[in-house]
């Protein structure tokens, strides 16, 4: 039997027996040469976190010394042999049960003593050693995950410090505050160091992307400050997205949830609530996050959660999830 060919491939088998007609020289018009794509650097997620004591970082990650750590109670060590409760943060362990570190998120901070630089684990809170961590540490890791490029933090805080005096904002009622100032001259250095301070990140593009504002205790022991921290705050948001030439820069609030200042909290909240900053700033309340002192171990020190290491892990995750949301994009 003959087999039946289709009327395609009999086509097709006839043109290669034609001959080809001569080439064309290629015109503008019907070759058009298109100048190679230019290289777009690789991108960096860039991320302000300021305040004041408690950015800085209290809590405890593993001393004990009965006396002035309450035997390790509530520190992250204890945290994590703590059965269901502890399993949630496996993820800040290595396989040889030292803390893990990750290779995707960097952090600066210059405490008053040095500069800590370095991927992201224990350590970056505000004393030496690396026995205390802030906020950074699960607020990282919220960001790390959510997106595929390199995330680096840019920690500036100092502990005492108020936003009706230390940061006060150039457009609020008042002398721009010096840790203002500071503040932004901190975060700038941080930036212009990065390709030095980290190898692997020379080359890549950062520009800011969004801020973490935790602080408020010092505005709450003066009843003027309180009052006035709902428009301070609108004011420090305002100038720092116009600092920044970014009309919408994302900005995250963590509520002064360890203070029983009902003023200090509604001025918070209200501030990121209002209608002129045009969206863009997320309030995140934390006073569910507070744990008792007889389980924490820093018993007298309330002002900074006690020192619990389950406080400021759910402070950082929940800041950390908020940021995320507000920029988008995650890989």
């Amino acid at each position: 039997m003959t087999p039946i060919r289709s009327p395609s491939v009999v086509f097709a088998l006839a043109l290669t027996a034609l001959p080809l007609p001569p080439a064309t020289p290629p015109t503008q018009a019907t070759a058009p040469i298109s100048p190679p794509a230019a290289a777009v650097a690789p991108r960096v997620r860039l991320f302000l976190l300021a305040g004041q004591s408690n950015m800085q970082g209290q809590a405890v990650a593993d001393l004990d010394d009965p006396r002035d750590y309450n035997g390790g109670k509530g520190t992250l060590r204890h945290l994590l042999a703590d059965g269901e409760r502890g399993r949630r943060w496996r993820h800040l362990v290595a396989a040889d049960g030292s803390f893990s570190v990750r290779d995707d998120v960097f952090v600066v901070y210059r405490t008053d003593e040095e500069l800590k630089a370095g991927p992201l684990s224990v350590g970056f809170g505000p004393y030496r050693g690396n026995h205390h961590f802030g906020p950074e540490l699960a607020l990282g890791h919220v960001l790390g995950e959510r997106f595929a490029e390199p995330v680096v933090l840019v920690k500036t805080c100092w502990g005492g410090k108020s936003l009706a005096h230390d940061f006060l904002p150039p457009s609020a009622d008042g002398p721009t505050g010096a840790y203002y100032t500071r503040m932004l001259d901190e975060f700038r250095a941080a930036v212009a160091a990065l390709p030095a301070t980290f190898p692997a990140l020379a080359g890549h593009s950062a520009e800011l992307e969004g801020v973490v504002w935790f602080q408020g205790w010092n505005d709450g022991c003066d009843d003027a400050a309180a009052a006035a921290y709902e428009e301070n705050l609108v004011a420090l948001i305002r100038d720092l997205r116009a600092e920044f030439g970014r009309p919408r820069l994302p900005f995250v609030v963590g509520e002064t949830g360890n203070m029983d200042h009902a003023v200090l909290r509604a001025g918070q909240r209200k501030a990121c609530e209002r209608p002129e900053l045009g969206g863009g700033v997320r309030f995140v309340p934390t006073a569910d996050f507070r744990r008792p002192a007889e389980q924490s171990p820093n018993t007298t020190h309330g002002h900074h959660w006690f020192g619990n290491a389950e406080s400021y892990l759910l402070i950082g995750e929940g800041l950390g999830q908020a940021l995320a949301d507000l920029v988008g994009g995650g890989g």
